[in-house]
C-alpha cells in the first residue's frame, strides 16, 4: 500500500490511560499491546513517514469530570465512567509523550467523547478539505473504536486500510478475529511494514 499526500494516518486512543504503566485502562489492552509491539510500531511508522502522510489525525477521548457527554452509558464507556478515565486536565487524557517530538505535525482533533473518531469531531472535514482519498487507521480498542471510526470513514467513501500491528483489542483473540474476518469485509488489513512512499 502506498503512502502519499493524499493518505492519512488516524491515531485512536493513543493516551495515558491505555498506554502509561499506571493508565487506569492500561489492562485492558495490555496483552494485545504487548504481543503486537504497538507502540513501537506506531513510533516506527510516523518516523519513517511523518513527511508522507498528507495529515497525521489524533483523535483523544476526552470527558468533563462529571461525564456529562454520557447519557446512562454501557460497556467500554461506562467502564471510562467508573474508573475515572479520560477526564479533561488529567494527566490520564493526555496524548502519550512519545508522540511529543512530532507536535508539530500531528494535528489534535477535540471533541470525541464516543467510539467513532468522526462523531462530534472535524475529522471529516479535515481530511476533504486535504483531499485525502485513503484513512490509515491505528490504535486502541480494536473491537469499539477502531471498528467503529473504520467502519464510519468507509461509509463516507474513503478508502481504509487498519494496520493489524498497530492496533490492540482485549486479548490476542479479539485482534486475530477482527483483523481476520471482521475488517476485510470493509477495509484492507495491512501491517505497518507494508506501507511506503509512491517514490
Amino acid at each position: 500500500m502506498l503512502i502519499s499526500e493524499n493518505t492519512a494516518l488516524l491515531l485512536i486512543g493513543y493516551q495515558n490511560d491505555y498506554f502509561a504503566k499506571d493508565g487506569v485502562l492500561q489492562s485492558v489492552v495490555e496483552e494485545s499491546l504487548h504481543k503486537n509491539k504497538v507502540l513501537a510500531n506506531t513510533t516506527s511508522l510516523i518516523e519513517n513517514y511523518v513527511n508522507n502522510f498528507g495529515l497525521i489525525i489524533a483523535t483523544p477521548i476526552v470527558f468533563t469530570e462529571d461525564y456529562k457527554e454520557l447519557d446512562n452509558p454501557i460497556g467500554i464507556l461506562k467502564v471510562c465512567q467508573d474508573l475515572g478515565a479520560f477526564q479533561a486536565n488529567s494527566s490520564g487524557s493526555d496524548l502519550i509523550g512519545d508522540f511529543d517530538q512530532w507536535a508539530n505535525q500531528i494535528t489534535v482533533v477535540p471533541g470525541k467523547t464516543g467510539l467513532n473518531a468522526f462523531s462530534n469531531t472535524d475529522v471529516e472535514r479535515l481530511l476533504k478539505d486535504k483531499n485525502i482519498k485513503t484513512v490509515v487507521i491505528a490504535g486502541v480498542v480494536t473491537s469499539a473504536c477502531i471498528d467503529s471510526s473504520a467502519r464510519s470513514a468507509s461509509e463516507k467513501g474513503f478508502e481504509v486500510i487498519v494496520l493489524s500491528d498497530c492496533t490492540a483489542g482485549r486479548n490476542n483473540f479479539e485482534q486475530e478475529f477482527y483483523c481476520n474476518d471482521i475488517f476485510p469485509m470493509f477495509a484492507h488489513v495491512k501491517s505497518s511494514k507494508e506501507l511506503h512512499i509512491t517514490d
